[in-house]
């Protein structure tokens, strides 16, 4: 079956400019949410400091005139559910409104606004008994099942070869619509936390988060049937929630990817799915493993002990059909050699994309050959 593959485009970020009311068509409340739901990226979450910026950038772009101020946004935030305040310190903390609100807000900036489809499913191009129908007839077999049959088709037989005076139905009448089958698919998504995701002025954590969370709503939305683990991976990998990522940070980790994959192996190891796939969200060079109760390190480099671990992963992937597509956020060509040589073991997918030009991903698709950019 071919690999189900999810494009995204990034943005780093807004430029707030003197803005006309008029020209949207957006409420004071929702054009704020807006800006809001932005600014929780970048604090993790923290929605107390995300208000000190909003009110930063409001006396700054004047975001509100006197019939609706920062005050007022606020409490509708309260009486709408998006925010309440702890009575001990009196600190605003997020719901679990908000956190659906802001992985819904970066599906649609990165992947657009999708239709709904039915109960989710990935198309393949073999036919089964379940699915959704298409133009390809045959005869009936034993063991069809009833909503199968093209009645339609079945009668006009019937009528062709007994005539339809005396009508009756024999068994070589009847024809079966084909149906195209559907699948199910098992996803672990790694997203990399180590220190480097924000090393040298670059903010490479937040677009990852904004992927990360895009990626989980989509799948969840469009495709329920499937399951989704999420991985996170710095000096050790474990598993969060999809609830957990608008407050995921960056920590003082060194990057052990082969920790990563084995966890996400794991527990694609536990799903019953006949069709499995890791994405790894990553700045692309692991600098870490860990051997017995120690740790190795060496962030200089690519170390050949720790990305040999990293390819022979990418090989036992492959041999178990686990595909891997990796979604690099750093433009350093030393760090995409990794990437490129890793991806070519698994004969999997890779996205590349510069801070600078996050709008496009370089698709690598090394499988098939195909290298084309998606915007």
């Amino acid at each position: 079956m071919p690999t189900i593959s999810y494009f995204a485009t990034i943005m780093i970020g807004h430029r707030f400019i003197n803005f006309n009311a008029q020209e949207n068509n957006k409420s004071k409340f929702e054009q704020l949410l807006d800006i809001f739901t932005q600014l929780l990226n970048y604090t993790s979450g923290e929605a107390t400091e995300a208000l000190d910026w909003l009110n930063q950038l409001d006396r700054e772009h004047k975001l509100t005139d006197d019939k609706y101020g920062i005050g007022d946004f606020i409490d509708d935030l309260k009486q709408n559910g998006y925010l309440k305040e702890t009575p001990q310190d009196s600190r605003f903390a997020i719901t679990p409104k908000t956190e659906q609100t802001i992985r819904q807000k970066s599906l649609e900036e990165i992947f657009g606004k999708l239709k709904k489809t039915k109960a989710g499913s990935h198309q393949t191009t073999k036919a089964g008994q379940t699915g959704e129908l298409n133009s390809d007839t045959r005869s009936f077999q034993f063991g069809d099942l009833m909503e199968q049959i093209d009645f339609t088709e079945s009668i006009k037989n019937a009528q062709i070869n007994r005539g339809a005076d005396t009508f009756s139905m024999h068994e070589d009448d009847l024809v079966i619509r084909e149906a195209d089958f559907k699948t199910q698919t098992s996803t672990v998504l790694m997203i990399d936390i180590s220190h480097s995701m924000i090393l040298y002025g670059e903010d490479r954590i937040t677009p990852a988060k904004k992927v990360a969370m895009a990626l989980s709503e989509l799948i969840t939305k469009k495709y329920p049937k499937d399951t989704l683990d999420i991985v996170v991976f710095g000096n050790d990998a474990w598993q969060i929630q999809i609830k957990d990522l608008p407050y995921l940070q960056v920590g003082p980790y060194h990057t052990n990817t082969v920790a990563g994959l084995e966890l996400a192996m794991e527990l694609l190891r536990k799903r019953k799915t006949a069709n499995k796939q890791i994405f790894m969200i990553t700045d692309g060079k692991p600098t870490c493993l860990k051997i017995g109760g120690k740790y190795y390190k060496n962030s200089f480099g690519l170390d050949r002990k720790v990305v040999n671990r990293c390819i022979n992963l990418a090989s036992q992937c492959k041999k178990l059909k686990i595909p891997i597509t990796t979604f690099m956020i750093a433009s350093d060509p030393y760090l995409q050699k990794f990437v490129t040589e890793f991806t070519e073991m698994n004969n999997g997918k890779a996205y590349f994309a510069s801070l600078d030009n996050l709008g496009a991903f370089i698709f690598n698709d090394f499988e098939s050959g195909k290298r084309k950019t998606v915007y």
